[in-house]
């Protein structure tokens, strides 16, 4: 808990457009913590393939400092007891509003103590926790996207149910207008990495770079009547984690490098793009660089 002196951090902005001031993120050094670690936990995780220790490390001192350069203060969650590798993806166990901070309870098990490490960090910061999503409801981070300031789409599937979505509601409260629920496809199945950000990810107002082939017909004719443009994400560049993009500005964005097509076709709509490797970090956990960030607070778009 901060003392009474201590500097509450800014918090809030419901966007994922906004100009991003402050991030959450937790070191892969943290998250990985040994290459013993590494040896019990990539096969049970679903890793891809096993991490190499020191080029993790690299890759991630790299990303932070575009973060830095690109006008982004990096805070970091502080290392926790058995949380395991897949808690450097910090996107995913809680959800920021303009009240605070909301804990999910996740529909990965293995992920179920990310949570806890997550109010930590958010009491010595200052910023209040508003509520938690209890079970049996289950809420992960990378399932909800703002659509604006006071829109939020919400997948439901097997990392977000139902119940989970009922009390996210409640806990937001007046903050929102409308809660668009989003059905989410069988694809691959529940030991599969899917979230909404999988096939959504907001870069304007008005400009979405999306993969429509999973997408229901009901919420991309919602975005189009919005007024969206959507930049798509080519099939070939759908498992390379294309559709993952962390919007830094309105029309600034960081990509996972190696999706030369949909990076072309975010260009053309008048996007600067920014790219990171991430084959450590990012393709073998199958998390890119929304998922590494937790957006702490945006600064209002005049």
């Amino acid at each position: 808990m901060p003392n009474k002196s201590s500097t509450i951090t800014p918090f809030g902005g419901q966007s994922e457009t906004a100009p991003l001031r402050i991030v959450l993120m937790k070191h892969v050094r943290d998250a990985f913590e040994s290459e013993a670690a590494i040896d019990r936990q990539w096969c049970e995780l679903n890793f891809l393939e096993r991490p190499d220790w020191g080029r993790a490390i690299d890759e991630y001192d790299r990303l932070v400092e575009l973060l830095r350069s690109l006008g982004v203060h990096v805070q970091f969650v502080a290392p926790g007891a058995d949380t395991g590798m897949d808690s450097m993806y910090v996107h995913d166990s809680s959800i920021v509003c303009d009240m605070g901070a909301i804990l999910c309870n996740m529909g990965k098990a293995a992920r179920n103590r990310e949570p806890a490490a997550m109010e930590t960090a958010y009491r010595a910061l200052g910023v209040p926790v508003i509520g938690r999503i209890e079970h049996p409801g289950t809420v992960e981070g990378g399932d909800v996207a703002w659509l604006d300031a006071h829109t939020l789409a919400v997948a439901e599937g097997y990392r977000t149910n139902a119940e989970g979505i009922r009390q996210l509601r409640s806990l937001l409260g007046n903050a929102i207008d409308d809660l668009i629920v989003v059905p989410s496809p069988h694809f691959r199945g529940p030991g599969d990495v899917f979230h909404l950000m999988s096939i959504l990810s907001p870069v304007d107002r008005d400009l979405a770079v999306v993969y429509s082939p999973l997408m229901v017909v009901r919420f991309r004719e919602y975005l189009l009547a919005r007024g969206i443009q959507l930049v798509e994400v080519p099939e070939e560049e759908y498992d390379s984690m294309g559709c993952n993009v962390l919007t830094v500005a309105p029309r600034r964005c960081v990509v996972l490098d190696g999706n030369p097509v949909t990076r072309q076709r975010l260009q053309a709509a008048g996007v600067e793009v920014h790219a990171y490797d991430g084959k450590e970090i990012s393709w073998k956990g199958s998390g890119g660089i929304t998922c590494l960030t937790r957006p702490l607070h945006r600064a209002p778009v005049a």
